[in-house]
């Protein structure tokens, strides 16, 4: 751990180099907007601090002394730093994280992006894209979207943005011509694509493993019916947008619903950032799915 710096005043060095600049105490003085006298004695407390003469006075102004020179110029540079880092923490945009099972971001929010980005540039949006449970403190994160059996703590807001609606889908070019909707019979003898849930056993009625291939994450079971492998099962929400572009086709009318929802979870404060609250109002409207 670094030792604390021995400083001093940053009023004193702020008079000490803006005189410097000026030569005079008068004119520092209109700068900073206080006295002469106010000026001068910075100055003098700062001389002091540090048994150096900066200035030598005289009737008609200052003059540094060689001294004063050296450290006026290192002043300078260390108040042009501190400006600099201001400005730029000024210019940059304002950044909220929000927190999202990988599938989530894949099929809704990463697709959604430029609209977000259009709709607050201001807004620099992290994405962090994990199923574990995240530590709103600890992981500095601002929102998140869960499954949760549980109700959430009171300390936490959450909004549902839709239910579970778990459907069969593949390819087109799998099922040809073949006439639809399939019987749950018929989905049998297809390939059948599993990911890391497990549900096709609940959505065809019957126990035991079934056979097909298998994927820890539901994206990579949909990216293989998407090219044609198989079916996967997929809630209904992630596979909105390849329905209508025709990329995907559901196969049965079966629907499963299961809990827990999708929810966006904050903290509860009195008062949220701007920036925090937009991104919130923007998720509840353009991630929610009915």
């Amino acid at each position: 751990m670094y030792a604390r710096r021995k400083l001093p005043s940053l009023n004193a060095l702020r008079a000490f180099e803006t005189a410097g600049r000026k030569l005079n105490f008068r004119a520092a003085a209109d700068e900073l907007g206080v006295t002469q006298g106010a000026v001068a004695q910075q100055v003098r407390a700062l001389e002091e601090y540090l048994g150096v003469t900066l200035f030598q006075r005289l009737p008609r102004g200052l003059v540094l002394t060689s001294q004063g020179a050296m450290y006026l110029a290192d002043i300078g540079r260390a108040f042009d730093v501190m400006g600099e880092a201001t400005e730029q923490l000024l210019a940059s945009p304002e950044m909220v994280t929000i927190s999202v099972p990988p599938s989530f971001a894949t099929k809704l929010l990463i697709p959604r992006l430029a609209e977000l980005n259009a709709a607050f540039p201001e807004v620099e949006l992290r994405t962090v894209a994990t199923e574990a449970l995240a530590d709103f403190d600890r992981d500095q994160v601002d929102i998140v979207v869960r499954l949760s059996k549980e109700s959430f703590p009171e300390n936490l807001q959450a909004v549902v943005l839709f239910k579970q609606e778990l459907i069969a889908v593949a390819s087109p070019y799998l099922v040809a011509d073949q006439a639809r909707p399939f019987t749950l019979e018929q989905l049998q003898g297809l390939p059948l694509l599993h990911d890391s849930h497990q549900q096709w056993p609940a959505f065809l009625g019957v126990r035991g493993k079934l056979p097909g291939a298998v994927f820890n994450q539901t994206t990579l079971a949909l990216d293989a019916a998407l090219a044609g492998q198989g079916v996967a099962l997929a809630c209904r929400a992630f596979v909105a947008a390849d329905l209508s572009a025709g990329r995907l086709v559901q196969l049965t009318d079966t629907v499963l619903t299961i809990d827990p929802p999708y929810s966006l979870v904050r903290k509860r404060s009195s008062s949220y950032r701007k920036a925090v609250e937009d991104i919130w109002q923007w998720c509840t409207q353009r991630l929610s799915f009915e």
